[in-house]
């Protein structure tokens, strides 16, 4: 608990030290729809604004939030991802609370970073934790929509559920054709996101490590997938039996049948 402790009071004194500097991610995205709804460009924006380099079909699905003032929409988006983040790290540290405490503080930095700026990346770790927890037709939906966002998400297919997955990958054909049938936007997206040249080292994308949390912390050794032996027993489980098809292997990992053959 005081490792916790230490961490937020750090985490906190960062955000305070900010002020009005922070939010610059999540006023694009604040501005990018009003941009859009005035019939402008919001990959190419005019004033103090990131450019939006999202879908453009995304665009709807921030405008609820959009619509609110600036200030009201940034207390919302900051206020609620820190309550989210704070409902699993309450869930984690009963489960393991020595090893919640410890990847806390090593995950303190990309937190504190995803919350100063407001940017999108802890939303979309939280967003792969929930999808642990809800059904395989939703867990598909918000894997897809993270793994079309950032594309880091993709490495993630394999900690939701069989079916998930297999849902998954259908909503993330249907956003590359969504993404195809709004051409035109999608082109100027790919501009403004390869526009921006050179980008430092992106430690804020660790806080997709997070979304690791509820399927380790289920398994009698969390870590017990770094030793070399779970490694062997791995690809000895892939290519022992010779019997099952590659085929079968892969109807499995998408819940397309049970392992028994079912």
């Amino acid at each position: 608990m005081g490792l916790l402790i230490i961490t937020f009071g750090f985490i906190a004194a960062g955000i305070v030290g900010r002020g009005e500097p922070a939010g610059a991610d999540a006023r694009a995205y604040w501005a990018g729809v009003r941009i859009w709804l005035n019939g402008g460009d919001p990959y190419h924006p005019t004033g103090p604004f990131l450019p939006y380099v999202y879908s453009p079909w995304m665009l709807p699905l921030f405008a609820p939030w959009a619509l609110l003032p600036w200030d009201v929409a940034w207390f919302v988006w900051r206020g609620g991802t820190i309550l989210v983040l704070l409902w699993t790290i309450d869930w984690a540290y009963r489960q393991r609370p020595l090893e919640t405490a410890v990847l806390v503080a090593l995950l303190g930095f990309p937190f504190g970073a995803n919350l100063d700026t407001g940017n999108i990346n802890l939303l979309l770790a939280l967003m792969l934790w929930g999808a642990q927890f809800c059904g395989p037709v939703l867990a598909g939906l918000l894997w897809s929509i993270a793994t079309w966002m950032k594309w880091a998400p993709a490495l993630l297919l394999p900690i939701l559920a069989p079916r998930a997955r297999l849902w998954g990958l259908i909503f993330l054909a249907a956003s590359a054709l969504l993404s195809l049938a709004t051409l035109p936007l999608t082109i100027l997206q790919l501009q403004a996101l390869f526009g921006f040249g050179a980008r430092p080292l992106r430690l804020d994308f660790l806080v997709f490590l997070w979304a690791l949390v509820p399927v380790l912390w289920r398994r009698p050794e969390p870590f017990g997938w770094l030793r070399p032996s779970a490694w062997r027993a791995t690809v000895g489980r892939w290519r022992a039996p010779r019997e099952m098809a590659l085929r079968r292997r892969v109807r499995e990992y998408l819940g397309l049948t049970s392992p028994a053959g079912g």
